[in-house]
């Protein structure tokens, strides 16, 4: 074996593998934030909409969770111009990853909604409280418990999905490493490093995660 590691020049880019996961978080809080907004619609909208818009979502989440991540990119970057919307690769990117999240989100969201027995939504009804307010005070809290650890997979996930966005030049980490890769040829060292940037965000807020699930939603002991 006569290839020699060298990780200086990659010591040398660490600013710019700085600033590219700064936007690779910035594009998954954005995803996932708009993400869970879609997903409580869309959840709310399959519970209880009528028969027409629970069949539209239905529809959504099958194609969403049946095709590639990379080929919702690819449809999102290059199919839309044709439709005389076009976006950056950013932009692009974080619509992507917000319809994929969406359709995922909609069914953990929707399983936390009928978590929740009937009679404790009857008993809302039955002291005068508006849906608005059953929603906010008898599902919310219970169904956050019961789908907390799948919205953390969830988040993790869509962290690490967001290197595909790379394929269309996207700012983040995955397409900063290439850029670096391309001019001084240290692939290995470069995703190396990069690798170790992945799994350190994700050791990082498996910790954030699990310490708030310790100390605000552990159901108390009966």
């Amino acid at each position: 074996m006569s290839y020699e590691f060298d990780f200086t020049e990659v010591i040398a880019a660490w600013p710019e593998l700085l600033a590219a996961l700064g936007d690779t978080l910035m594009l998954s809080a954005l995803a996932m934030i708009i993400g869970m907004a879609v997903s409580v619609i869309g959840a709310l909208g399959k519970t209880s909409g009528p028969a027409w818009l629970r069949w539209l979502i239905n529809e959504y989440i099958e194609l969403i969770r049946n095709t590639p991540l990379l080929i919702q990119i690819f449809l999102v970057y290059f199919g839309l111009p044709v439709l005389g919307l076009k976006l950056s690769s950013n932009e692009a990117a974080l619509l992507a990853l917000v319809v994929n999240v969406g359709a995922y989100g909609i069914e953990i969201i929707r399983a936390g909604i009928e978590s929740i027995r009937k009679g404790q939504i009857e008993a809302g009804k039955a002291l005068g409280l508006r849906p608005m307010q059953i929603f906010c005070l008898i599902i919310l809290k219970p169904a956050i418990q019961a789908i907390y650890p799948s919205l953390t997979s969830l988040f993790i996930m869509l962290m690490l999905n967001t290197s595909v966005c790379s394929v269309i030049a996207a700012s983040e980490l995955t397409a900063v490493a290439s850029n670096i890769q391309s001019r001084n040829f240290r692939s290995f060292e470069i995703y190396f490093v990069v690798t170790l940037l992945y799994l350190a965000l994700s050791g990082f807020f498996w910790t954030i995660f699990t310490t708030i699930e310790r100390r605000f939603l552990r159901q108390p002991a009966r």
